[in-house]
């Protein structure tokens, strides 16, 4: 892998991870169109989640640190803290991450055979415009994230493992169907995709460990990160300011544009 295609994917991972339109899905027709494919391997989609994992704990690092002395102080006294706020929020991030670990425990091999057939993954991008369209008519958002919302929010996050389905996409989505308010909806899809990101790596880290890292890969690692990391916050940040402003339905126009592109391309 050369450095300009270390960069564009960086960018595409970076942009496309926070952004409702797919990280998975533009990652694999990235890797197509760039004939990166074989050459970027598990070490660098490695590395490039790891710089979009870094850019949400920079994003949320105080909320991140108010979570972590929530937790330590729950296990110091269970019973006093147990109507914390925060304690609840660190109860349904624990339960909305038991969907994404069951799939991607079962359903792994089968769900990485996607990645290899780009109509399918355009096919999938189609099915994410409508999932965020549907948001411009969903009921009032002034409610809470609770247990059984938390549940069904995970759902939705295990489904987008499906390349072309966006994970940010379908969580707030979901939240937003619930009721859940707008900016609530954002901070807690983002806040619990942080275990499942580090879960994920930590599964694909032992394989990386094995395959090694050339000299020559390690300039492309660093760009890829970097470009990952930054592209990932400002991504982040911009998403949250769109949101706010009741904007999120616009990017299905986005994905089914990409989609059908793809679609009549790969059909011809």
């Amino acid at each position: 892998m050369d450095v300009l295609q270390s960069f564009l994917l960086g960018l595409i991972q970076g942009l496309t991870e926070f952004l409702p339109i797919s990280s998975s899905g533009h990652l694999a027709l990235g890797e197509y169109f760039l004939g990166a494919g074989t050459d970027a391997g598990i070490t660098f989609e490695v590395v490039v989640h790891f710089g979009t994992l870094c850019s949400i704990v920079i994003y949320y690092w105080k909320d991140l640190i108010k979570l972590f002395k929530a937790g330590v102080g729950f296990l110091g006294s269970p019973s006093q803290k147990k109507d914390d706020p925060d304690v609840r929020i660190i109860l349904f991030i624990l339960v909305s991450m038991i969907p994404a670990f069951i799939v991607g425990f079962t359903l792994k091999d089968q769900v990485e055979e996607f990645f290899d057939d780009p109509l399918f993954v355009s096919g999938m991008l189609i099915v994410t415009g409508f999932i965020l369209f549907m948001t411009k008519f969903a009921k009032k958002q002034e409610g809470e994230v609770s247990l059984g919302k938390s549940f069904l929010i995970g759902i939705a996050q295990a489904c987008a493992m499906i390349p072309g389905i966006s994970r940010s996409g379908s969580t707030i989505s979901t939240a937003l169907y619930l009721g859940v308010k707008r900016e609530d909806a954002a901070n807690f899809s983002f806040l619990m995709v942080i275990p499942v990101i580090a879960g994920a790596m930590l599964l694909q880290i032992k394989e990386m460990l094995e395959l090694g890292v050339s000299d020559a890969q390690f300039t492309s690692l660093i760009i890829g990160f970097f470009t990952a990391f930054i592209s990932g916050y400002y991504a982040l940040k911009y998403l949250i300011i769109i949101l706010k402003k009741k904007g999120f339905h616009y990017f299905a126009y986005y994905c089914w544009l990409v989609g059908a592109a793809g679609i009549v391309y790969f059909t011809i």
